[in-house]
């Protein structure tokens, strides 16, 4: 049984069929990246999994229940990480309060003031900031970082309740080119240790082909074509759609 099993999933508005009929499915330890021109209705795809969006039709199945339809919050509670295109953090507390907010809505824990924050887990939140990079600046506001390092934060918060499943919705947006690879890099060795699937969307064709194991192509709502990265970027259905013409650029790591 595979982490996330995607079936049959369908999303119209309107007269417009957004999402039609698409399935997959990831594995533990796996980036899997969706992508698709624009119109292709990958962050519809993407919402219904998340439950931004309740399906018309299909299911979405995680470690073999089913979470279509539910609240973002219950899928949260579910172990369904996520990480936003605009970074979401707290700035004006410091970084290691801001993932210890996260731990206490891991832990549900009500909070009346932001000062219930300082005292609760902080050598759990610190650990986290460690692995992803952050340790030493731990106790600046997140109001005073370079964007790369806000992501940084944002990723450490995403894991505080040690989800199953992480989304990242576009993660790299906004980066400079050395700060998205360090930052996808950094991704795919939590999702190895931690045997954590992730599905993200991306515009950074270097990203997606130097770091997905396996790339979902959406076309118009439907499903053109599922593989790994160098089959894809050879995939001449993939680049006529998805360019018009010629190849997609970027580079597979080595």
């Amino acid at each position: 049984m595979s982490l996330l099993e995607v079936r049959g999933l369908g999303k119209a508005f309107g007269g417009v069929k957004a999402v039609d009929g698409v399935g997959f499915s990831l594995e533990k330890g796996e980036l899997l990246a969706l992508i698709g021109p624009n119109g292709a209705g990958k962050s519809t795809t993407f919402n219904l999994v998340g439950g931004q969006l309740a399906p018309d039709s299909g299911s979405v199945r995680l470690a073999g229940h089913d979470i279509a339809g539910l609240s973002p919050r219950a899928i949260w509670r579910r172990g369904v990480g996520r990480t936003f295109q605009i970074a979401a953090t707290f700035a004006s507390l410091s970084v290691v309060e801001n993932v210890q907010m996260a731990l206490l809505s891991a832990d549900h824990k009500v909070f009346a003031s932001w000062r219930r924050a300082a005292g609760h887990r902080r050598d759990d939140a610190l650990a986290l900031l460690e692995r992803v990079g952050m340790g030493r600046q731990a106790d600046r506001p997140c109001s005073a970082l370079a964007y790369g390092d806000v992501k940084r934060v944002e990723l450490a918060m995403a894991l505080a309740h040690a989800p199953q499943l992480l989304l990242m919705d576009e993660p790299t947006a906004g980066m400079a080119p050395a700060e998205r690879l360090a930052l996808m890099a950094l991704t795919r060795a939590l999702a190895k240790e931690r045997e954590m699937g992730v599905l993200f969307t991306e515009h950074s064709m270097d990203v997606v082909f130097g770091q997905a194991d396996r790339v979902l192509v959406l076309v118009r709502g439907q499903l053109l074509a599922e593989g790994r990265p160098e089959v894809i970027q050879r995939d001449p259905r993939v680049q006529q759609a998805y360019l018009g013409h010629g190849q997609i650029l970027g580079k597979r790591r080595t």
